[in-house]
C-alpha cells in the first residue's frame, strides 16, 4: 500500500491515511487500498482493535479528491457514475462489518467522506480543533450522502443531525462533545496516547466477546423492538460462554 500506512502491535492495528499533501482526500488508488484493507481485516483474528488516524496531514480527511477522482464520477456515464458512488459508499459498510472495533482519531477538518469515516467508527477521539461537516449540499448535491443520513441521526438525534445535513455547516469539537458525537476531547499530541489506552483495554478482553459486542450494537441499532434486541444479546452471550468452556478443556 502506498496511500495507507499500517502496522500492528499487541493485537492493535494502526491505520493511517497517507495523502497528507492532499489533506488525505480519497482518489481512485486510495479507494482501492482502503477497500482491500477492510476486506483483509474481515477474517483477521490477530488484530482485535483498529486505530484510524490522519497522520501528518493538516486535517483528518477532506473527503473526495475533487481535482482528480471527482471529475471521473461527475463526468462518467450514469451507470459508471453509480458504480463509483456505490463502491465508495460500501467502504463505510465494510468498516461496520469489520469484527474489530474502530477508534478514529480526528484532528483538523473531517469533511464529506472524512466526516463519514468518523461516523462509521465505533469511538471518536477529537483533537481540540477538530471540526466536521457534510459538505455535499455545499457543492450542489443532496446533503444525505455516504451514510450520513443513517449514522448522524443515530449518533446525535435527528433534530441537530437535520440541521447539519441541510445546511452543510461545520460542527465544532465542542459541539461534537456536547452532542455525544465524540468520546474524548484532548490536545492533538495526546490523541494517539488516548487511543492506545482505550485500544489496550479492549484488546485485553475475550476476542469473541469483543466481536460479538460490536455485532450486537450494529444489529440492535435497527432492531424491530426490545424482544429482537434481547434475542441478539442472548445468542451472543451463549456463544461466548460456550467458547470459553470449550477453550478451558
Amino acid at each position: 500500500m502506498e496511500k495507507l500506512i499500517y502496522r500492528t502491535e499487541n493485537h492493535i492495528g494502526f491505520l493511517t491515511l497517507n495523502r497528507w499533501h492532499k489533506y488525505n482526500a480519497f482518489d481512485g488508488q486510495l479507494i482501492e487500498e482502503f477497500e482491500q484493507f477492510w476486506r483483509e481485516r474481515r477474517y483477521d483474528e490477530s488484530v482485535r482493535v483498529i486505530v484510524l488516524g490522519g497522520g501528518e496531514a493538516k486535517g483528518f480527511c477532506a473527503g473526495l479528491d475533487m481535482e482528480t477522482h471527482g471529475p471521473q464520477l461527475f463526468e462518467a456515464p450514469p451507470n459508471a457514475a453509480y458504480n463509483g458512488q456505490a463502491r465508495m459508499s460500501r467502504l463505510l459498510l465494510a468498516m461496520r462489518q469489520a469484527p474489530q472495533p474502530i477508534i478514529c482519531c480526528v484532528h483538523g477538518a473531517a469533511s464529506g467522506f472524512g466526516f463519514s469515516l468518523a461516523m462509521a467508527s465505533d469511538i471518536r477521539i477529537l483533537a481540540e480543533k477538530a471540526r466536521f461537516n457534510a459538505a455535499y449540499i455545499n457543492i450542489g448535491l443532496g446533503g444525505a450522502d455516504m451514510a450520513s443520513s443513517y449514522f448522524l441521526p443515530r449518533l446525535i438525534g435527528s433534530g441537530r443531525a437535520n440541521e447539519f445535513l441541510l445546511t452543510g455547516n461545520w460542527m465544532s469539537a465542542e459541539d461534537a462533545m456536547n452532542l455525544g458525537f465524540g468520546s474524548r476531547l484532548v490536545p492533538k499530541e495526546d490523541m494517539m496516547k488516548t487511543a492506545v489506552e482505550l485500544a489496550t483495554v479492549m484488546a485485553g478482553k475475550t476476542p469473541l466477546a469483543l466481536r460479538m459486542t460490536k455485532e450486537a450494537i450494529n444489529v440492535n441499532m435497527d432492531a424491530g423492538g426490545l424482544e429482537a434486541a434481547l434475542q441478539m444479546e442472548d445468542r451472543n452471550q451463549m456463544m461466548v460462554m460456550y467458547s470459553l468452556k470449550i477453550g478451558a478443556k
